[in-house]
C-alpha cells in the first residue's frame, strides 16, 4: 500500500450503512496537529461567526476576486453558485479556481461552504448546506438532512443527463478538481482543514443509498484522488532532487562544503517528507473510505469510474501503485457482468502494457490473468473483444514467450470474423506474430520480386490461408489484413513473380494448391484495392471516400491495369486447364482502367488477353468458367473505350462459331431413325452450356435460337429419352431468349409483330414447362419449376405497372391445373424428411455438406412459390397447404413461411385468416382419416394441431381492432366446418369435426368483446336445445369453446338454460331510465350492420343442422324463410309468446320497443321523433298491442336468437355488443361480476380497455351500442 503510516484511529470509514464519519474528530491527528489549522470537521467549534471576518475591512466581498457572500460575480450583474458557473463553462477553469482560493484565504467558512454545496447540487440535490448546519451539524447528519431533501421524482441527475451541456458540464466539473489540487497543491491542501472537510464529506456521500449522491461524490473522490496523484508524483520527483543535491553538496571536502546549503536542503527534504506523508494520508483515506467499496458497487457506472481510474494512478505512479495489491482489482473485475465494466478493465490494461519498461512488474499478473483476457477475446460484447485482442498484441510485443501456440491461435481464427472490428484486431495480431520478426539473413533481400523479403511473407500467408482451411473466406483474410499489412497485399509484382517464374536452384515451389490460394488472395487483394469497402457480409456497406483515399484508389488501379494487362494473358496461358484458377483470374479485367489499353499502346496485350479467353471458352464446359468468360466479355465490350471495337469483332466471331456448330450438331442429334450415341450428346451439351452462359449476359436475339431450342424440348418431351442436362440447359437459354425478347419490347427498341411473337413463344414455353414438372428426373423438374415461378412473376399483371400499360397482352395467369402441379411440387419435393432427399439425390454421398446444399435448394424453391402466393399470382388459399407445415418443418422452413403469412396479412386480412383456417382444416380432416373419428383428443396428432393454432394465433399481435373482422371471419369459417358433417353415430350424437371448436378456441382470445357475443349468437343459430344440455366427453369441444367466447362478458350475457339472473334484473332496472337525447348512431353501425347482414346471418339454407330451441325467456327477431322451417320451430316460436308479452308488460310504456321491422327501418331523426311520442303513454299501449297482433303473422318469418337478459329486443342485422358497452360508470363493478377468466387470453392494457368502456356509446332505440370512430375504424365485416 502507499502509505507509510496507518490512518489514525479516529477516522471512521463507512461500512453498508448509510452511517458516515460520525464524529467531530473526522481525520483528526492523535498528537494535536489539529491546533494550527483545526484539521477535520471538529475545528469548527473555534471558528468566528461567519460574518465577524466581514468586520473590518474586507467586507462581504473580496476585493478582486469576483465573489459576493460566496457566490461568483458574472459582470458584476448577478449572483452565481460555483455549480452554475462550472455548469455553464463561461469562465476558464483556472480563473474559476482562482477566485475560489482568493475566497478561502478570505473566509475559508464561505468558501469551504460553497464548495460543499457544490458537490450537493453537482448530485442533483435542490437543498442547500446552510451556515447554520455547517456550523453545528455533523457529516452524516448533513447528509441525511439533504438526502430528505433530494428530489427523487426523477432518476435524472446532471451525470446521467444527456445532451452536449451535461456532456460538457462533466468535463467541467473533473477539470475543476483536478485544477482546484494542482492549484492548491502547494499550500492550501497542506492546511488540515480544507482537504480533510472535502474528503470526509465526499466519503460520506459516496456511501448514501441514494445512487445520484454516490455516482457524484465517487467521481468526484476518484479525480481528487488522481490529482493527488500527480501532486505525489511531483514530490516524488521534488525529493529524488534534493536527496541527490544534499548528497552532492555532503560529499564535498569540507572546505567547499557550504554548511548553510546543507541545512536548507535538509530542511526542505523534511518538508516534502511532511507534504509526502499527508498526501498519502490522504490517497489512503480516498482509497479505504471510496475505492474499496465503489469498486464493486452495484451500479456499473461507478465501478467503471474506480476501475479507469486505478489504471491511470497505476500508470503515472507506477513505483507506488503498479503492485499487486492494486492490479488485484483490475484482475477480479475483469469477471464483472457488465461489458462496460470489463472494458475499462483492458483500457487500463492496455495503458500499462504499452509501457514496455513496466513489463517486468507485471509478469505475475500476467500469469495469473491471461487465460481470463484470452478468453475475452470471445466476449459477447464486441467492444470487450476488440480491446481485449489488441491488449494480447501488446502483451506479445511485449514479450514473445508469454502466449503459448494455443493462445495465439484462438485469436488467429478471428481473422474471418464477420465483425471487421474484431477482425481487424486480430489480422493486427497475426501481422505482429508471424510477420514482423525479421532475422539477421533478411536484411539484405531486395524489396520486390520473388527472392525478396515480402516473397516470403507471402508465402506465409498462403501457409497460414491454407492451414486454418477456409478457404473460401480469402478475402475476409485481406480484409482483416489491410490496414496493417496493405503494402504487402499490394505487391501484386511479387505474386506474379511466385505464379510465373521458375524457382530459383534450392528453393521450394508452391504446390498446386498453394497457387490456388495464392491466385484467390491475389485476386481478394485487387478487389480491396479498387472497391475500397470491406466484402460482403462485413460492414454495414459502401462509406465516402475521402480525397486522399480516392487519389490512392485510382492510383492503384492504374498500377492493377499495367501490370496485369501483360501478366493476365501470361497467367491463363500457364493454368487454361485449371477451373478454380482460371475462374479467378478470369475476374481480375473488370478492375480494369481500359483507357490504359489505348494510352499505354497495350492494344497486342488485348489481343493475346481475347486469344486466351478464346482458348478458355474452347476448352471448358464448367458453368462457372463460362460464366467468368461472358462476364469479362460483357466488361469489355464497352462502347466508351476505343477497344469496343475489337472485343466486339472477337465476341461476334466466338458466338457465330458456337450458334453454328450447334445447329449443326443438332440437326445430327435429332435425325429420326437414328440413335444419338454419348459422342453426340456430349457435343451438343457443350456446345448449348456455352451459349447459355454467354446468353446471361449477351443477347443472342439475331441468332433466332428460340426455334432450336423449342424443338429440341418438343422432342424431349416426345421421346422421352433426352439426357437430362441437355434439356435443364435448353429451357435455361429459352428462358434468357424470352428474357431478351421482353428487354427490347420494354425499351421501345423493337418492331412491329414482336409483341405477338413474344406472347406466343412465352405461351408455348410456359407450356412445355409445365408439362416437364411431371419428368421422371428430379432436376429437370426443379428446372421448369424455378422458371415457370419466374416466368409467372415476371408475367404477371404487375408487368403493366410504371407506365407499361402497352404490355397488358403479355399478362399470363396460371389456371387452376397449373397452380395443382405447382403445388403438389412443392408438397412432393419440399416438404420431405433428409433421409428421403438424401436417398433420391443420384448418386451422392450422405454427409453434411450435402444435406445443407439440398436444403439450400429446397428452401429457394419454396420462397419461388411463395412469392407467387404474396404477389398474388396464384390464389392465396393454395398457401393453405403451406401454412400447414409451418410446426412440422419449423426449423427448416419457419422464417420463409411465417414471413409468407405476414405478407399475405398485409394484401387481404380476411383472405389470409380463412386460409390460416383451411391450414387447420385440412390438417384435421387428414387426422381423422388416419385416426378415425374417435380419436384421442390428447393424442400427438390433435395436440400437434392445437399448438399450430396456436401459433397463427400469435402471428395475429395485440392489436385486436386491425385484425377484427379477419379474426371474426376465421371463427365463422370454423364453426360451419365443424357443424358442417352430420353424426356418424346418428340423430342426437356429435358431428363428425365437433372436436374441432376446440382447435378454434385458440382464436377466441384475439375476439374483442362485443364480437364474441355475435360469434356465439352465430355459434348457437347451429345447435340445438338438446346440445347445449350435454355434459358428455364427446361435447367438451362445444362447452370449452362456448365458454372462451363466454370469458369476459356477464353471466346473463349468454345464458341459454337459466332464466333471467337476479343481476339481470337489477340490470334491466337500471336501464328503465330513459334515453339521453345526445345518444345518436354512428355512420359507422350501419355500415357494420349491413355487411354483418350479409355475412354472418345470410347462412345457406343447405345447412342441415337444426335451429336451437332457445329458453322460453327470449324472443327471437331474425327472418326466416317460411319453407325451411322446422317442426322444433313452431315449439319454440309459441313457446316464446307469453314471455314476449311478459316483457313488454314488466317494461315501463316509455321503454317498450316497436316491432324489429320497424326498428330495422328507422334512420337517426326517426328514432328521435319516436323516443318523443314513446313517452306518451296512449302510443306505448298502442304500440304494445300492435306488436302482439302482429306476432302470430311474423313467427313464421322469425328465428330464435340470443336475447340480453335485460329484455330489450335487439336487431340481429347489427353486431351485438354486450351491456357493458351500455352501461354507465357507476355499474363497472357490477358488471366484472361473474366473469370467467379461466381461457388464456392476450388482451389490451386496461387503461385501454376502459377507454374503449367510456367511448362506446349506447343506444336505445337499437340495442346494438355504438363505438366512437377512434376506438373502431372499420366495421366489423
Amino acid at each position: 500500500m502507499i502509505a507509510a503510516q496507518d490512518l489514525h484511529a479516529e477516522f471512521q470509514f463507512p461500512q453498508e450503512t448509510e452511517s458516515q464519519l460520525s464524529s467531530d474528530a473526522d481525520l483528526e491527528d492523535p498528537d494535536g496537529r489539529n491546533t494550527k489549522g483545526g484539521r477535520g470537521l471538529g475545528a469548527k467549534r473555534g471558528r468566528k461567526v461567519l460574518g465577524d471576518k466581514a468586520r473590518g475591512g474586507a467586507g462581504g466581498r473580496v476585493s478582486g476576486a469576483g465573489w459576493v457572500n460566496g457566490h461568483r460575480q458574472e459582470n458584476g450583474l448577478e449572483n452565481m453558485s460555483l455549480f452554475e458557473v462550472v455548469k455553464m463553462g463561461r469562465s476558464a477553469t483556472q480563473s474559476v479556481v482562482d477566485d475560489w482560493i482568493e475566497a478561502y484565504k478570505q473566509d475559508r467558512d464561505v468558501a469551504l461552504l460553497e464548495l460543499i454545496n457544490f458537490f450537493i447540487q453537482c448530485s442533483g440535490c435542490k437543498g442547500a448546506v446552510s451556515e447554520e448546519m455547517f456550523r453545528h451539524m455533523q457529516n452524516s447528519e448533513i447528509i441525511r438532512k439533504m438526502t430528505e431533501e433530494f428530489d427523487e421524482d426523477s432518476g435524472d441527475y446532471p451525470l446521467t443527463l444527456s445532451g452536449p451541456q451535461w456532456k460538457r458540464f462533466r468535463i467541467n466539473f473533473c477539470d475543476f478538481i483536478a485544477v482546484l489540487v494542482r492549484q492548491c497543491q502547494y499550500s492550501i491542501i497542506y492546511d488540515e482543514y480544507m482537504m480533510d472537510t472535502v474528503i470526509s464529506l465526499l466519503t460520506g456521500l459516496s456511501d448514501s443509498q441514494v445512487r445520484a449522491f454516490r455516482h457524484t461524490s465517487t467521481l468526484a473522490a476518484m479525480k481528487l484522488m488522481t490529482a493527488l496523484v500527480n501532486v505525489a508524483l511531483n514530490l516524488s520527483i521534488n525529493m529524488d532532487n534534493t536527496q541527490r543535491q544534499y548528497e552532492a553538496e555532503r560529499n564535498k571536502v569540507i572546505a567547499k562544503r557550504a554548511n548553510d546549503r546543507l541545512e536548507l536542503l535538509l530542511q526542505k527534504r523534511k518538508e516534502l517528507q511532511e507534504n509526502q506523508d499527508d498526501i498519502e494520508n490522504m490517497m489512503n483515506a480516498i482509497f479505504k473510505g471510496v475505492f474499496v467499496h465503489r469498486y464493486r458497487d452495484a451500479i456499473a457506472e461507478i465501478r467503471a469510474i474506480c476501475i479507469e481510474e486505478i489504471g491511470v494512478w497505476m500508470k503515472l505512479y507506477s513505483d507506488a501503485f503498479l503492485n499487486d495489491s492494486y492490479l488485484k482489482y483490475v484482475g477480479w473485475t475483469m469477471h464483472d457482468k457488465q461489458g462496460e465494466v470489463r472494458l475499462k478493465c483492458l483500457t487500463a490494461l492496455q495503458g500499462l502494457y504499452y509501457n514496455r519498461e513496466l513489463g517486468s512488474r507485471l509478469e505475475l499478473f500476467t500469469s495469473r490473468f491471461k487465460d481470463r483476457i484470452v478468453s475475452m477475446t470471445l466476449d459477447k460484447e464486441y467492444d470487450v473483444a476488440v480491446q481485449a485482442v489488441k491488449l494480447l498484441t501488446l502483451i506479445l510485443q511485449s514479450s514473445d514467450e508469454v502466449l503459448t501456440a494455443e493462445d495465439c491461435e484462438s485469436v488467429y481464427h478471428l481473422v474471418y470474423s464477420a465483425h471487421r472490428p474484431i477482425a481487424v484486431s486480430a489480422g493486427e495480431f497475426l501481422f505482429k506474430k508471424l510477420f514482423s520478426h525479421r532475422g539477421p539473413e533478411e536484411e539484405g533481400l531486395p524489396r520486390r520480386g520473388r527472392q525478396s523479403l515480402n516473397g516470403s511473407l507471402i508465402k506465409t500467408t498462403v501457409f497460414f490461408f491454407l492451414e486454418s482451411e477456409l478457404h473460401e473466406h480469402g478475402a475476409y483474410l485481406v480484409d482483416s489484413l489491410w490496414e496493417c499489412a496493405s503494402e504487402l497485399l499490394k505487391d501484386w509484382e511479387t505474386m506474379i513473380s511466385l505464379l510465373l517464374d521458375e524457382p530459383m536452384p534450392g528453393e521450394e515451389a508452391l504446390t498446386d494448391r498453394q497457387e490456388t490460394a495464392l491466385v484467390e488472395i491475389m485476386l481478394s487483394a485487387i478487389r480491396q484495392a479498387c472497391e475500397c469497402h470491406p466484402p460482403v457480409g462485413r460492414g454495414t456497406g459502401k462509406r465516402v471516400l475521402t480525397a486522399k483515399e480516392k487519389k490512392t484508389q485510382l492510383d492503384d488501379r492504374t498500377r492493377i491495369t499495367e501490370m496485369f494487362a501483360v501478366a493476365l494473358p501470361l497467367l491463363l496461358a500457364k493454368y487454361c486447364v485449371d477451373i478454380d484458377k482460371v475462374t479467378n483470374l478470369l475476374q481480375i479485367p473488370k478492375y480494369f482502367d481500359l483507357d490504359i489499353y489505348t494510352t499505354g499502346r497495350l492494344e497486342k496485350h488485348m489481343d493475346a488477353l481475347l486469344r486466351q479467353i478464346w482458348e478458355v471458352v474452347d476448352k471448358h464446359t464448367d458453368t462457372e468458367v463460362l460464366e467468368a468468360c461472358s462476364t469479362t466479355y460483357h466488361y469489355l465490350c464497352n462502347e466508351e473505350f476505343t477497344i469496343f471495337n475489337r472485343v466486339d469483332i472477337a465476341c461476334s466471331q466466338l458466338l457465330d462459331e458456337l450458334v453454328d456448330k450447334f445447329n449443326r450438331l443438332l440437326e445430327d442429334f435429332l435425325q429420326e431413325g437414328e440413335e444419338p450415341d454419348e459422342d453426340d450428346a456430349y457435343q451438343v451439351l457443350s456446345t448449348l452450356k456455352k451459349i447459355t452462359a454467354f446468353h446471361n449476359a449477351h443477347d443472342l436475339s439475331k441468332w433466332d435460337l428460340f426455334t432450336s431450342n423449342y424443338r429440341l424440348l418438343s422432342i424431349g418431351l416426345q421421346n422421352g429419352d433426352m439426357p437430362e442436362q441437355i434439356v435443364i440447359h435448353a429451357m435455361q437459354c429459352t428462358h434468357y431468349i424470352v428474357l431478351w425478347h421482353l428487354a427490347k419490347i420494354s425499351d421501345g427498341s423493337s418492331i412491329k409483330g414482336d409483341l405477338v411473337t413474344l406472347r406466343k413463344e412465352m405461351r408455348a414455353f410456359c407450356l412445355i414447362c409445365q408439362r416437364y414438372l411431371n419428368s421422371i428426373s428430379t432436376a429437370v423438374k426443379e428446372q421448369a419449376f424455378t422458371i415457370l415461378c419466374d416466368m409467372l412473376l415476371i408475367f404477371s399483371h404487375q408487368i403493366m405497372s410504371s407506365g407499361r400499360e402497352h404490355l397488358e397482352n403479355l399478362v399470363y395467369a396460371p389456371d387452376s391445373s397449373l397452380q395443382a402441379e405447382l403445388l403438389n411440387f412443392i408438397l412432393d419435393q419440399v416438404f420431405i424428411d433428409q433421409d428421403d432427399d438424401s436417398n433420391s439425390a443420384d448418386g451422392q454421398q450422405d454427409d453434411e455438406a450435402s444435406k445443407i446444399e439440398a436444403l439450400h435448394k429446397r428452401r429457394n424453391l419454396l420462397a419461388a412459390y411463395c412469392k407467387l402466393i404474396i404477389y398474388n399470382v396464384v390464389e392465396m388459399n393454395t398457401g393453405a397447404d403451406i401454412f400447414k407445415q409451418y410446426m412440422r418443418y419449423y426449423n427448416d422452413y419457419g422464417d420463409i413461411i411465417k414471413e409468407t403469412m405476414s405478407k399475405t396479412r398485409q394484401i387481404d386480412k380476411i383472405q389470409c385468416a380463412k386460409t390460416l383456417i383451411l391450414s387447420l382444416q385440412k390438417l384435421f380432416n387428414e387426422m381423422m382419416s388416419e385416426l378415425g373419428f374417435n380419436f384421442d383428443r390428447s393424442s400427438s396428432a390433435f395436440c400437434g394441431i392445437k399448438e399450430l393454432a396456436r401459433r397463427f394465433s400469435l402471428t395475429f399481435g395485440l392489436d385486436q381492432l386491425k385484425t377484427r373482422e379477419a379474426i371474426a371471419m376465421l371463427h365463422k369459417d370454423g364453426i360451419e366446418f365443424a357443424f358442417k358433417e352430420p353424426s356418424p353415430q346418428g340423430e342426437g350424437g356429435p358431428p363428425l369435426n365437433l372436436p374441432f371448436l376446440d382447435i378454434l378456441s385458440e382464436f377466441s382470445s384475439k375476439l374483442i368483446r362485443q364480437d364474441k357475443r355475435t360469434v356465439h349468437m352465430y355459434l348457437e343459430r347451429f345447435m340445438t336445445f338438446q346440445m347445449a344440455l350435454q355434459r358428455d366427453d364427446c361435447w367438451l369441444p362445444l362447452i370449452s369453446y362456448r365458454n372462451s367466447l363466454q370469458a369476459g362478458m356477464d353471466d346473463d350475457t349468454m345464458s341459454v338454460i337459466s332464466g333471467i339472473s337476479s343481476r339481470g334484473s337489477t340490470v334491466r332496472s337500471k336501464k328503465s331510465k330513459p334515453a339521453a337525447a345526445s345518444k345518436r348512431k354512428l355512420p359507422e353501425e350501419e355500415n357494420s350492420s349491413s355487411s354483418f347482414d350479409g355475412a354472418w346471418m345470410s347462412r345457406e339454407q343447405s345447412v342441415p343442422t337444426p335451429v336451437m330451441m332457445h329458453s322460453p325467456h327470449i324472443t327471437s327477431t331474425v327472418l326466416r324463410d317460411p319453407k325451411r322451417m322446422r317442426p322444433e320451430e313452431s315449439y319454440a316460436a309459441t313457446f316464446s309468446m307469453p314471455a314476449e308479452q311478459h316483457l313488454h308488460q314488466a317494461l315501463p310504456p316509455q321503454q317498450q320497443l316497436p316491432h324489429p321491422q320497424h326498428q330495422a327501418a328507422m334512420d337517426y331523426n326517426t328514432q328521435v321523433t319516436w323516443m318523443l311520442t314513446q313517452r306518451q303513454q296512449a302510443e306505448a299501449r298502442q304500440h304494445q298491442e300492435r306488436v302482439s297482433m302482429h306476432y302470430a303473422k311474423m313467427r313464421n318469418h322469425m328465428q330464435q336468437a340470443i336475447r340480453r337478459g335485460s329484455g330489450l329486443m335487439e336487431d340481429d342485422e347489427e353486431p351485438i355488443v354486450e351491456d357493458v358497452m351500455m352501461s354507465s360508470e357507476d355499474r363497472l363493478e357490477d358488471i366484472n361480476e361473474g366473469m370467467d377468466f379461466n381461457t388464456m387470453e392476450i388482451d389490451l392494457p386496461a387503461s385501454k380497455n376502459r377507454r374503449e368502456r367510456n367511448e362506446l356509446k349506447p343506444d336505445y332505440f337499437d340495442p346494438s351500442s355504438i363505438m366512437d370512430d377512434s376506438v373502431l375504424n372499420v366495421p366489423m365485416f
